[in-house]
């Protein structure tokens, strides 16, 4: 590997490791909080994404239009993201964990996450490496593009026309969320 890909990879363990930090400190490395989330009686979860989604639009409202950091889009399908949104919640609504939250909750040593959580990924991620040409050639999964650009594209000179009234809206559930006790 050459210099600039082992500085990439140290600087994603970095960041995973803050991030799996930061899950855990924030408290949804915890099943109860998770379930808490999914009956609508603890908003931990949304509050913290929501957060996250705020810094983020600000760190590249900030960035971007310096040319310092790339905004990437991927291709997608609307189908292939219903079927993977529909296995997703049925993993994340039986185990009460997500990929990230199963990661810091290994950290936390829950063993119903290592052992439901870590192979049910394996087992879900072999099984679909093994399956996957013949769901493409049946046509169940699609490549229906929707659009290869964000936001931030469109409104590359001065994206904080779109990023502080989406955020100011975003403050305002934090704090209706808040204010409910949630």
């Amino acid at each position: 590997m050459s210099k600039s890909e082992n500085n990439r990879l140290l600087e994603g363990l970095i960041i995973g490791v803050l991030f799996g930090f930061l899950l855990q400190k924030g408290g949804v490395s915890k099943y109860d909080i998770i379930m808490g989330q999914l009956r609508l009686t603890d908003f931990t979860v949304i509050k913290i994404i929501l957060t996250a989604i705020i810094v983020t639009m600000m760190g590249i409202s900030i960035f971007y239009p310096r040319g310092m950091i790339e905004v990437k889009t991927k291709s997608g399908s609307i189908k292939n993201a219903v079927i993977g949104g529909l296995l997703f919640g049925l993993g994340f609504g039986i185990l009460g964990y997500c990929p990230g939250t199963i990661a810091a909750a290994i950290g936390n040593g829950y063993l119903d996450a290592l052992t439901g959580g870590l192979f049910g990924i394996l087992i879900g991620t072999i099984l679909f490496a093994l399956f996957y040409s013949d769901l493409k050639h049946l046509k169940f999964l699609t490549i229906d593009k929707y659009s290869e650009y964000s936001l931030f594209h469109s409104a590359r000179e001065n994206p904080f026309k779109l990023t502080l009234p989406i955020s100011a809206f975003l403050i305002l559930i934090l704090y209706l969320i808040q204010s409910a006790g949630l």
